[in-house]
């Protein structure tokens, strides 16, 4: 009897934890029409995990997102808002630019790492936090400081056109060069430039 009680605790346990896992884990599948979807537990293998969390700051249940609208921690908003606002204006970009780039890349989610190994705020790649001068991508003042001068650069690149700066956030300035300085014609940097720009305009 106390055998089979110690299983059905274990099992327990395990479920618990399986469960908890997925919650820490956030995944996006983007279908053939181009929509977004969120959540944190995949039903098929089609859902590529973008942010892992840490246990201890598991992330609220994801059954609610849509694509457009990110749901994310208004503590961490305001946590971030000052160093957002100053690295904004150290680089000349409109804050609620970099709030709607950083709403879209990591919900204000500053330990976000995606499968691509982007990290942090805005989910900054090894060469491009490189050529901006991040040494620690983890550091959510480096972490915005690159990524608002890498925007910043973009915006310059492709001025006056918004879009073209934002969807070469997503898929990288050699991409939208490429189809000749247009949106590239994959579906999630098509819907990225739709999201940030909607948060942008809101």
């Amino acid at each position: 009897m106390l055998k089979i009680v110690i299983t059905l605790l274990s099992a327990l346990i395990a479920n618990l934890l399986i469960s908890a896992i997925a919650i820490a884990d956030i995944y996006k599948f983007v279908d053939r029409t181009g929509l977004i979807h969120y959540t944190d537990q995949p039903k098929n293998k089609q859902y590529k995990r973008i942010i892992t969390t840490p246990l201890s700051r598991t992330l609220p249940t994801l059954s609610s997102y849509t694509p457009t609208i990110h749901r994310f921690s208004s503590a961490n908003k305001k946590r971030f808002s000052d160093l957002i606002e100053q690295a904004a204006y150290r680089h000349q970009v409109d804050p609620k630019l970099v709030h709607a780039v950083i709403q879209t890349e990591s919900a204000y989610n500053s330990t976000a790492i995606s499968s691509a190994g982007a990290v942090g705020l805005m989910q900054l790649m090894p060469d491009t936090a490189k050529r901006f001068g991040v040494y620690d991508r983890n550091d959510p003042d480096q972490n915005v400081d690159g990524g608002t001068r890498y925007l910043k650069h973009l915006i310059g690149l492709f001025e006056p056109n918004l879009d073209l700066a934002v969807a070469a956030y997503n898929a990288g300035e050699n991409a939208v060069m490429k189809y000749n300085n247009s949106i590239p014609p994959y579906p999630e940097t098509q819907n990225y430039v739709k999201q940030v720009l909607a948060l942008y305009n809101r």
